[in-house]
């Protein structure tokens, strides 16, 4: 095999024991997305099947080793590292990952732009230096040395680690909350979803039924709350505002009667999509302290909108979002993916042109990540022939765009099977950040979660843990067990809450 070819690839992982087989995974679907990787320990024998890799990971008392041969089992690149295995597994993986990465970088001929990082949350990195009084330059020569992170996304990554910690410096991580509410209805399920939301048309008649059950849950929450700071509100789904006006109303009404309002530094609402929105929906939200709502295109190009199932055209995304503006909504968000199928980047630029031209508060650019649970991974044999395209330019285009709005980058995330390896980035004008955002990729402070499929996650010993306590998907069981899903969040609060 010739280096710096990239086809589909089946590739056999043999480790001689079972430590970090995700951490190599990871990396070696970053350099190969396509690929079919199988893994097997020594004692369990060869599979049957030819491969085209043949990589084998050796780990020994004070080395380890790395190697990867061809078809014909001839090695194509062998590392060994010096390591004290036993005693530090956190820089065991560390060098192991470095290997890996190096090994496959040069049989590939590729560079990724984050490096050896497989995890979701790079600013932890530069976040957790900067609170120990580590210098920007100090933190990106470990970063660079460390990981081997491009110069642009060690950049990006301490960039916006600093701006989250002036951000958060009001906020109280230890006798503070926020609380996540949320909505599992839509018009119809997106092509790229993976989110547990239930068409609204098969679903209708569990609207109320369910809002009953998530204002109990809310009830039990408010109470159990009363000596912890409530920092954020974020009412997500699915699609909030495919509830009517009326039922809206009597939501947001039960979360400003129940919660201390005076303490909450930012309220937000999903619009979502533009299908949902109508003026009454609009109003109804209006009547309350809401501070931030997101109306979410995720492309202005109607070809792509009918593709992944958004039923609606670009120009209502342009309506709902000057009606918005017109009842005096001055903090609204717009949600964009890149690398949907079909669209280049001069589709990418049509897009950013029109988002411009709105010139909304905040943007999260989101590239796309192929989960297992979405319709078009499960029926990706359907769109082979539609291309699927991310790039440095085309994430350099979003940024551009969003420093001609005015905004810069202020929290950042990213998935498994993401297009390009890049990742979500969210941009704002200053005063406009969503502080939620921060808070749950940060993972600094708890935050309580209410609703079907809502995920409550408790973060306690000043940071080091995190435990998360989980409510049902299903809206049904949702509903008829709602006493049990309140009944965790009791044992979870009296666990892991700091008294």
């Amino acid at each position: 095999m010739k280096r710096g070819t990239i086809p589909l690839l089946n590739i056999s992982l043999c480790f001689n024991r079972k430590d970090f087989e995700y951490d190599v995974y990871s990396l070696i679907k970053a350099f190969y997305p396509g690929c079919e990787i199988t893994s097997w320990y020594e004692e369990d024998g060869a599979p049957d099947g030819e491969f085209a890799y043949y990589d084998t990971i050796t780990y020994e008392a004070d080395q380890i080793c790395f190697s990867i041969a061809d078809e014909k089992h001839e090695t194509l690149a062998s590392q060994c590292e010096a390591v004290e295995y036993e005693k530090d597994r956190h820089e065991t993986k560390n060098v192991l990952k470095r290997m890996v990465y190096r090994t496959l970088s040069e049989v590939s001929g590729k560079e990724l732009p984050w490096g050896d990082l497989t995890g979701i949350r790079p600013t932890k990195i530069p976040m957790k230096m900067l609170e120990e009084g580590k210098k920007n330059v100090e933190i990106a020569k470990y970063m660079r040395e460390t990981y081997y992170t491009s110069p642009e996304k060690t950049a990006l990554a301490i960039t916006i680690a600093n701006r989250e910690k002036d951000i958060l410096k009001t906020i109280d991580y230890e006798h503070g909350y926020s609380l996540y509410i949320g909505i599992p209805f839509c018009p119809s399920i997106c092509l790229y979803c993976s989110f547990g939301s239930h068409v609204l048309s098969r679903w209708e008649h569990m609207v109320d039924p369910y809002l009953d059950a998530l204002i109990k849950e809310l009830i039990f929450i408010s109470e159990n709350m009363k000596d912890y700071t409530l920092d954020t509100i974020y009412i997500g789904g699915g699609t909030p505002t495919t509830l009517n006006a009326a039922q809206m109303e009597r939501l947001l009404t039960k979360v400003t009667e129940l919660f201390p309002m005076e303490q909450v530094q930012e309220f937000t609402v999903e619009a979502g999509r533009p299908d949902t929105i109508n003026e009454e929906v609009l109003k109804a939200i209006r009547k309350f302290p809401v501070t931030r709502i997101s109306i979410n295109p995720q492309t202005m190009n109607q070809e792509t909108l009918d593709l992944i199932g958004r039923h609606h055209t670009v120009e209502e995304i342009e309506e709902k979002f000057r009606m918005a503006r017109s009842l005096g909504f001055d903090n609204i968000n717009m949600d964009l993916i890149v690398g949907l199928p079909g669209e280049d980047k001069e589709k990418v630029a049509h897009t950013l042109e029109k988002v411009e031209a709105l010139n909304p508060d905040s943007l999260t650019v989101h590239s796309l990540a192929l989960k297992r649970a979405t319709r078009l991974n499960l029926f990706k044999d359907k769109y082979q022939e539609i291309s699927f395209e991310n790039s440095a330019e085309i994430m350099k285009m979003t940024m551009d765009s969003a420093h001609r709005m005015e905004m810069g980058p202020y929290y950042m995330y990213r998935q498994k099977n993401m297009a390009g390896n890049f990742e979500n980035v969210g941009y704002s004008r200053e005063g406009k950040a969503g502080i939620y955002n921060i808070l749950i990729m940060e993972e600094k402070q708890s935050i309580l979660a209410a609703g079907a499929g809502a995920s409550t996650k408790f973060v306690f010993e000043h940071g080091e843990r995190i435990e998360r306590v989980e409510n049902v998907k299903d809206l049904k069981n949702y509903v008829e067990r709602i006493d049990e899903m309140i009944e965790r969040k009791r044992i979870g609060m009296e666990k892991y809450l700091p008294k």
